[in-house]
């Protein structure tokens, strides 16, 4: 049963890094592309990167094994960083000018997946910069887990 537990900690632990970082980056993320007004995306764009950078999440990437553009960090941090520039300069802009505006950050920020709307993110980047150490104690973890659980099993039988 020790096994078991020990098992699922890395896990769980993963689990609780993906909420917070949804919790106080994505969701920020999402309020800027919903945004209908320049300032509030800003505000909400503002509170994003101040954890991006809190954090240190502006360089690197994501992937364990091979590099993909889409594990790229730093790529997605100047994004963000122009999308916030952007902003900035169209607050005393005409109406037309700041809903150009609003519509470009939101297609920035946004992709369309199977699943409807998503926000652009480097996948894994909640775990970064520990992405091979909790593949790695995810999988073994995982691994002990299943086998606590059968030799949980098999000591309820016997």
């Amino acid at each position: 049963l020790i096994v078991l537990a020990i098992g699922l900690i890395c896990p769980i632990i993963t689990m609780v890094k993906s909420i917070q970082f949804n919790q106080d980056c994505k969701g920020y993320l999402k309020q800027t592309a919903d945004a209908n007004s320049v300032e509030l995306a800003l505000d909400r764009l503002n509170k994003a990167i101040d954890y991006v950078e809190a954090n240190n999440l502006t360089s690197g990437y994501t992937s364990i094994i091979y590099r993909t553009e889409d594990d790229n960090i730093g790529f997605w941090y100047k994004n963000l960083l122009t999308c916030k520039q952007e902003l900035t300069e169209c607050i005393e802009s005409s109406q037309f000018e700041k809903t150009n505006v609003l519509m470009k950050v939101r297609e920035s920020l946004t992709d369309q997946s199977e699943h409807g709307t998503v926000i652009t993110c480097p996948p894994g980047l909640s775990r970064y910069p520990n992405n091979k150490m909790f593949a790695f104690f995810n999988f073994f973890g995982l691994l002990i887990a299943f086998v606590g659980f059968c030799c949980f099993l098999l000591e309820l039988r016997y």
